[in-house]
């Protein structure tokens, strides 16, 4: 645990330094403000096509949907429309609870073994509730990023800033996203250490992807709170990037470049990454079907043509060895 924890913790600093070293000592100001964001968008926009279309295409012999509730069977049985849906409309409520729920990690439970050979079933609630906060927290900083890349800035995401600042009833700004996001960060990163299970099924990757976010968060306040920027010579820059007329910040420092190389990396980063969940759920054919298997028979689309033969046919080429073997003859007992 400690080497993957290591490796993942080494690789951090290193892009912390790449582009302290790259602005503050070989003055690089236009690679990390022009070539970097535009190639991570590209990374990112082909590597999510691909990482889709290889899921679209991938086989899918069975009908494997994951229920938690009552098949559609007979009349007099009651079945669970969401729980184990059978038309498409139940599959997009199941869908729309998972995701803006996260309903199957509300309902998962640990199982422990008492010393009396009991098995204790206990809730992981705390695992929900750090996931949904940082989930629904990094959500709202993202939203509340769209005021640099638009002007005039949306009346939802100027409501949207005034929310999360409280009304801006501390100076400076305090946004209550900022907090919880690296809180429940921080409640995921040790849960990986402190959990012997979880600990033994994480990798670095899994370790990485936490302190890149973690990264990314507090670089954003270090920048916001600390090392203070020009906020119109920032949204110049980023209006400058989403319209292709591409322009390098001049009242910014490296801390800023830090910050925009982090979210650069996390951008090319996402596709081949575990953080690809968040698309990956749509396509999970555990969630996106219907639970029809024992109504309808499903063909698997992927098989080839076989060419079978009937029983009947079968018999007919094998009926006198039958005769005489005394195996009964299905033609026979018809005739008679």
């Amino acid at each position: 645990m400690v080497e993957r924890l290591a490796y993942a913790f080494l690789f951090t600093i290193f892009l912390i330094l790449v582009p302290l070293i790259g602005v503050g000592i070989l003055n690089l100001q236009k690679v990390f403000s022009i070539f970097v964001p535009y190639l991570a968008f590209l990374i990112f926009l082909f590597g999510l096509v691909y990482r889709v279309l290889s899921w679209a295409t991938s086989p899918q012999p069975f009908k494997i949907p994951l229920v938690a509730g009552q098949q559609r069977s007979l009349k007099w049985i009651k079945s669970s429309y969401i729980e184990s849906p059978y038309t498409k409309t139940g599959v997009f409520l199941r869908m729309l609870l998972e995701i803006i729920f996260f309903r199957s990690l509300l309902r998962e439970e640990k199982v422990e073994t008492h010393p009396k050979k009991w098995l204790l079933f206990t809730s992981k609630k705390a695992l929900w509730l750090g996931s949904i906060i940082f989930h629904y927290s990094l959500l709202v900083i993202a939203l509340r990023h769209l005021k640099l890349f638009f002007e005039p800035v949306p009346s939802f995401v100027s409501l949207l800033h005034r929310a999360d600042s409280l009304f801006e009833i501390f100076l400076p700004t305090v946004y209550i996203t900022d907090i919880l996001a690296l809180l429940a960060l921080l409640f995921l990163f040790f849960r990986r250490i402190l959990v012997r299970q979880v600990m033994y099924v994480s990798y670095a990757t899994d370790y990485f992807a936490l302190l890149l976010i973690i990264s990314v968060i507090l670089s954003g306040a270090l920048v916001r709170y600390f090392f203070r920027v020009d906020l119109f010579d920032v949204k110049r820059f980023t209006l400058g990037l989403v319209s292709f007329r591409p322009y390098v910040p001049e009242v910014v420092g490296s801390a800023f470049y830090v910050h925009l190389f982090l979210v650069s990396f996390l951008f090319a980063y996402f596709p081949f990454s575990k953080l690809i969940h968040a698309g990956g759920i749509f396509l999970s054919p555990t969630r996106n079907l219907e639970n029809t298997s024992r109504e309808k028979r499903y063909i698997n689309p992927w098989n080839y043509p076989v060419k079978v033969r009937s029983y009947e046919e079968w018999e007919d080429e094998f009926r006198e060895m039958m005769r005489e073997a005394g195996i009964p003859v299905e033609k026979e007992e018809k005739e008679s």
